[in-house]
């Protein structure tokens, strides 16, 4: 157990594949099993697999966008402006890439782009359950985070898992003291979706913690200030400079990508928007339970993040869950994505994951067992249905 004034002193050795491997087997074999009941599901009602990962929703215009660059628009008979740049551009980039080198196309690179982030993301969750609780409570997490019930996402062209891996190797990177590390790839998560400014907070209120504990009497972190203080340096330079040239491009100025998310109908309003929608859950049966359940959701979610605090859960893990859940649940619209856009916030397992490493192996295998099977069908049936926004 750590203590809130991270990253540690001392230097750790680089995590190995042999350390991680039962939690990446693991977390191959729940996605394989999410993967065949989806054919399963989709080959019975005659859909293509590939086509619902590769080929609908975000999924589609990050394919646009590596395939024909930004400047891409959609107007609505609304008046909404639906324009390609609110995507930001790593996922199409590697896309670009991985086509340009290989025969797939750019959803299939984009396919392949998922499934290596995915075990990227695992190995880095693994990475931070296990420098905080050891390997056990780190198994534990990355088998919860692939069974959550919109994990099948994990294996879609959309860029949740490459922005956890980032995410999670960044926060690693911080834990470990790594602070030039840590900031190049927080600058690469925001260049991955907008809600990489939770790394970057993760990275500066460490590093500003650090330089005020070196003032008092428990001294910083060892680590050298200049590296620090370049780390916070590189950490917003990805998003910032994103968001700076979409300004410039449409003509906003700094706050051009602002315009962007409102054609979207999206901001945020400090919850303001979700609140409502919740409420009008309760105006008719049988939807009061569908609002039931989401005021269950985000009272869970609080309980999970108090649990974190509770078990003195480093500093920067804090930050950085506290900014992706504020983010989600505070957006103005697409209120059926909110489990999705949770899907980075890897650290609310945390307190689960070391409820369930101190079960026997049986019984968390049994419980992680079942909640596999029932996410890989709920899975199929979400994909074959409304699916992700």
């Amino acid at each position: 157990m750590t203590d809130l004034a991270t990253p540690v002193a001392v230097p750790r050795p680089r995590p190995s594949w042999r350390r991680a491997a039962p939690a990446l087997l693991g977390y191959a074999a729940v996605r394989a099993l999410g993967l065949v009941v989806l054919a399963v599901w989709s080959a019975a009602r005659d859909e293509s697999p590939v086509r619902l990962l590769s080929a609908r929703w975000d999924s589609l215009w990050y394919t646009r966008v590596a395939e024909l660059g930004y400047g891409y628009e959609v107007r609505l008979p609304d008046g909404d402006v639906h324009s390609n740049l609110a995507f930001f551009p790593l996922l199409p980039w590697l896309e670009r890439a991985g086509a340009a080198l290989s025969l797939l196309s750019h959803a299939e690179a984009g396919l392949l782009v998922s499934a290596v982030a995915s075990l990227a993301a695992a190995w880095g969750i693994f990475a931070v359950a296990d420098h905080v609780y050891g390997s056990r409570a780190g198994v534990c997490a990355v088998l919860l985070w692939a069974v959550l019930p919109v994990g099948i996402v994990q294996s879609m062209a959309y860029s949740e898992s490459l922005f956890t891996a980032l995410a999670a190797w960044s926060l690693y990177a911080v834990l470990t003291g790594r602070w030039l590390t840590a900031g190049l790839l927080a600058s690469l998560a925001g260049l991955t979706r907008p809600v990489g400014a939770a790394v970057v907070a993760a990275v500066w209120v460490t590093a500003v913690a650090s330089f005020v504990r070196e003032r008092g009497a428990s001294g910083g972190d060892g680590a050298p200030r200049w590296r620090r203080a370049l780390a916070m340096l590189v950490a917003p330079l990805g998003a910032a400079g994103y968001v700076l040239w979409v300004g410039h491009r449409t003509g906003g100025g700094p706050l051009g990508y602002l315009d962007v998310q409102a054609g979207w109908r999206n901001g945020f309003d400090g919850g303001y928007a979700f609140a409502r929608f919740v409420a009008g859950k309760f105006t008719a049966f049988p939807s009061a339970l569908a609002g039931v359940g989401l005021v269950v959701g985000v009272v869970l979610l609080g309980r999970l993040y108090a649990a974190g605090v509770r078990q003195r859960q480093p500093l920067p893990l804090l930050v950085y869950t506290g900014t992706v859940t504020l983010l989600a649940l505070c957006a103005s619209s697409y209120f059926g994505s909110k489990p999705r856009l949770l899907l980075p916030a890897f650290p609310l397992l945390l307190p689960l994951a070391l409820a369930l490493a101190k079960l026997r192996t049986s019984r968390s295998a049994w419980v992680l067992g079942g909640v596999a099977v029932a996410s890989a069908v709920y899975g199929a049936f979400w994909l074959n249905g409304s699916g992700p926004p």
